[in-house]
């Protein structure tokens, strides 16, 4: 039979063939159970927003619990004539035994921070890196996208219709999961509502209306179909003269004589701001000032914000390709980077050098705090080496990579560390949130913490990411290290 997407697969073979063989020489010269540090991080905001956030941790520690390998991917990589009989037993017996510390899910994140740490032997940390990358990369993607079409819809409920135009199945699935993190109200994605329990919704598609002899008979047949949920697509033919007026019957007389309401229109074409206008003048003069007006065909946070502008009449959005693809930042970048290895029983910190000042990594292994003012409010976030204790009873000083120059210091603040451990010598130590908990805490932090500056679609305020003078003082000393050695 057929290989297939749908036939039984193992998703630990999700990587780059790069981590299999630098594994396989890992062992062949016996430096496979030095540990390692490595940092998930990314350099960018999509959309050159002011944050992101942080969505697919469920996704790996799924992922990190059922890493095997099988006897049928034993004998495909057997068959590459690449890798020792040594390595592929190794492979067959595998378990994860590191530890990884991650931000909980939902957290508001920037660029050059530790969203997550892997310390682990080098093989077990080097296995990971691109289903960590995939999931994150992916989630986050879409679950900061959906965020900023609900900001821009300003209270009104988004949904996610994007399962159409996604990547795959998979992209549809979790995609609904980040969007329903990011803010969506629910998804038209079946699957994705029975594996999250995310609330699904969905009517009717052109080919109802089309299937009757006429626009009215198509609505009518819907409406003794789903008398308490009846919403009816009115742009097949013509919005303003047929589909609405036909809406109206239908609800005067089949709806009305039931004892029901019509609950909404959708409109899927044409000029949205004109057409929801004339429609609910329409729809309030024949008395269903509660029938909603739905908007879809290509929406995103700035249709949606030119929508508002033009004072549209819309009460509810369903948005698919822009969100699902996150179609003007279709990328989002985060990266997987060793920061130390130990040697002798002490972590020596590494330090990935480019000619590109941005892809120059934070080196050792750290600690990340998010610092508070006294109203509550993240005024910047702070890079620490691990280990170090901060005494907020004294002003804590801070080095501002970009003007490391100045003297600076954070005085009355508080410093909430961002990570959690997550696994512990291979094992699992942390309580994953319900995707509720977690789509709350986004909001939470927007409303309460993170300025509303950096929550502009526009010229978002930037969130500084400052250093400790320890830390600053690591990078430079290996920076200068580097260069001393160049130039010998």
């Amino acid at each position: 039979m057929m290989n297939t997407q749908f036939n039984e697969r193992n998703v630990s073979m999700v990587m780059d063939m790069y981590e299999l063989t630098m594994s396989n020489g890992y062992l062949n010269k016996e430096c496979h159970n030095t540990l390692a540090a490595f940092d998930v991080f990314y350099r960018n905001n999509p959309d050159n927003a002011g944050f992101a956030i942080f969505a697919g941790l469920e996704q790996v520690v799924e992922y990190i619990q059922n890493l095997h390998f099988e006897e049928k991917d034993i004998a495909y990589l057997r068959s590459r004539n690449l890798f020792t009989e040594e390595f592929l037993d190794y492979l067959l017996h595998f378990e994860f035994k590191g530890d990884i510390y991650a931000m909980p899910e939902g957290t508001i994140m920037y660029p050059n921070e530790p969203i997550m740490t892997v310390v682990a032997p080098l093989i077990d940390a080097q296995l990971i890196e691109t289903a960590i990358l995939l999931q994150i990369n992916h989630q986050s993607l879409i679950a900061t996208k959906t965020n900023r079409i609900v900001r821009a819809a300003n209270g009104k409920p988004v949904s996610d219709f994007g399962a159409r135009r996604a990547h795959n199945v998979d992209a549809a699935v979790y995609g609904a999961r980040a969007a329903y993190i990011g803010g969506a109200v629910g998804t038209a994605t079946v699957l994705a509502g029975q594996l999250f329990n995310i609330p699904i919704s969905g009517t009717m598609a052109h080919s109802w209306v089309m299937c009757f002899d006429n626009e009215y008979e198509a609505f009518k047949a819907y409406a003794e179909s789903y008398p308490d949920s009846t919403v009816l697509l009115v742009d097949t033919y013509d919005v303003l003269k047929s589909g609405v007026p036909n809406a109206i019957r239908i609800a005067k007389e089949i709806l009305e004589p039931m004892g029901k309401r019509l609950k909404g229109i959708r409109l899927d074409s044409g000029d949205l701001a004109y057409l929801s206008k004339e429609a609910r003048k329409q729809l309030d003069d024949a008395g269903l000032k509660d029938c909603i007006i739905v908007a879809s065909n290509s929406l995103d946070e700035y249709t949606i914000t030119s929508l508002n502008r033009q004072e549209a009449r819309i009460d509810s959005y369903g948005v698919g390709e822009k969100l699902i693809t996150s179609f003007t930042t279709p990328v989002f970048g985060a990266v997987y980077k060793l920061a130390a290895v130990n040697k002798d029983g002490v972590f020596a910190p590494k330090i990935k050098i480019s000619e590109t000042i941005e892809k120059i990594t934070n080196p050792g292994i750290k600690e990340i705090y998010r610092v508070y003012d006294k109203d509550g409010k993240a005024i910047a976030d702070y890079l620490t080496v691990k280990g170090e204790e901060i005494d907020t009873a004294h002003p804590v000083r801070y080095v501002d990579p970009k003007h490391y120059w100045k003297d600076r210091n954070f005085v009355d603040c508080t410093f909430r560390p961002l990570q959690k451990q997550i696994f512990k010598d291979g094992r699992l130590v942390y309580e994953l949130p319900a995707l509720e908990e977690i789509r709350s805490y986004v909001k939470k932090q927007l409303e309460c913490e993170i300025w509303k500056e950096e929550q502009r679609f526009e010229n978002a305020h930037p969130h500084y990411l400052d250093m400790s003078p320890a830390m600053f003082e690591l990078k430079m000393g290996l920076l200068h290290e580097s260069s001393a050695s160049d130039n010998a």
